[in-house]
């Protein structure tokens, strides 16, 4: 299990305002990138490596 102490949670800008569906995203942790409910801050969280992450992001840019 991966050790997300001092992993900084942010929302992405697209995100609304209304208490809708969200996930935070923390990628300030060495090596890897963690996603979390945001309505469940204290639950579990995906835990992806940075490279796995990154290839994520870029396949949804490009659609």
């Amino acid at each position: 299990m991966a050790d997300l102490t001092g992993a900084r949670w942010h929302k992405s800008t697209r995100s609304g305002s209304n208490g809708g569906d969200c996930v935070e995203v923390a990628d300030n942790l060495p090596g890897i990138v963690a996603v979390r409910d945001s309505k469940d801050p204290d639950g579990p969280a995906l835990v992806f490596p940075r490279d796995t992450w990154r290839a994520f992001v870029d396949s949804l840019k490009h659609r």
